[in-house]
């Protein structure tokens, strides 16, 4: 681990339940020292750029990283639970184009929940391989649901890729993708694997508290997640960035909005005082990604808005 950063930080303006304490978590820890993300005790800088998602998964589930014979099984393991019963399928070919995708991921869990239920009274292990099932088949069943939805083809979700990232890029294109996506793809979920006491998982944690099963607590997080003040920012951020044709453009506009006092959805952070540090990996991977399509507007786009809303002292958020 790196060494911690004795710097103290002024602490941002309580909003809501700030400062509430909610509870003890040794998952991670977010913004100890203005600008840091650790699961159980490694820096998301070591671990989102040279560990595997299976590898953080199994960290986070299990408790700690798994040597290679464990690996190998754990991701054998993941890949026989790729599959979705006909049931589920039934289910989600009777959902319109217009679902929202994280409404398929959210109806996709409460199926499986009612599928293959929770024992009445699990044990810790129990839990585990339920929560294994739901990583390892949400996006098969989010896939299956968008090419029926979009093409009106069933499509086969097995695939022999070793990764989650690689298994769901394979279903969505229909080919085996190339290294350097499957790469791209296991960052980023490394970096969204856990974020301590954020409103999706205290929302999983209210409703697992009341002794309710994993499933409700999934899909109730999963709500939580797809709000734009949560996970939905990042889907706004986009939005934003893809309506302009270049970076100066954006520039003009995005200084027009901050002078009007608006908000700007993906800049800033409750937790974060200094910087968000998901952002310098996600940063790289999407510059490398630009150069091999070779079209970097985009890149261009998002790296003149970081500029402008640093200038305004404002927190990147990926």
């Amino acid at each position: 681990m790196m060494e911690s950063n004795e710097q103290t930080f002024k602490p941002k303006k309580s909003v809501a339940l700030s400062g509430v304490a909610a509870g003890n978590t040794s998952l991670s820890t977010v913004g100890k020292n203005g600008n840091d993300l650790h699961y159980r005790g490694y820096d998301i800088l070591e671990l989102a750029d040279q560990a595997s998602f299976e590898e953080v998964a199994y960290l986070l589930i299990y408790g700690e990283l798994p040597v290679k014979s464990v690996l190998d099984s754990y991701q054998s393991s993941l890949k026989a639970k790729r599959t979705l019963p006909t049931a589920l399928k039934d289910v989600l070919r009777q959902l319109p184009k217009t679902s929202h995708p994280m409404d398929v991921m959210r109806t996709a869990v409460s199926v499986l929940g009612s599928l293959e239920p929770e024992p009445a009274k699990p044990t810790v292990e129990q839990t585990q391989k339920i929560i294994d099932r739901l990583i390892a088949s949400l996006g098969s069943a989010l896939l299956y649901w968008y090419h029926f939805a979009y093409n009106g083809k069933e499509v086969d979700v097995v695939t022999d890729d070793d990764t989650i990232g690689g298994h769901f890029l394979h279903v969505l294109h229909g080919n085996a993708p190339n290294q350097s996506w499957i790469r791209a793809m296991q960052i980023s979920l490394n970096l969204y694997a856990e974020h301590e006491f954020n409103a999706s998982t205290f929302t999983a944690r209210v409703i697992a508290g009341t002794g309710s099963d994993v499933y409700s607590a999934i899909a109730g997080a999963i709500g939580a997640l797809r709000g734009p003040k949560h996970g939905g920012a990042n889907e706004v951020a986009f939005e934003i960035q893809s309506s302009y044709a270049s970076a100066n453009e954006a520039e003009e506009d995005i200084r027009k909005r901050l002078a009007n006092k608006e908000v700007i959805i993906g800049f800033g952070h409750p937790v974060y005082v200094t910087a968000d540090p998901r952002n310098v990996i996600i940063k790289q991977v999407a510059k490398k990604l630009s150069d091999e399509v070779q079209d970097t507007t985009l890149y261009e786009i998002a790296e003149r808005l970081e500029e402008v809303m640093w200038a305004e002292k404002k927190c990147f958020l990926i």
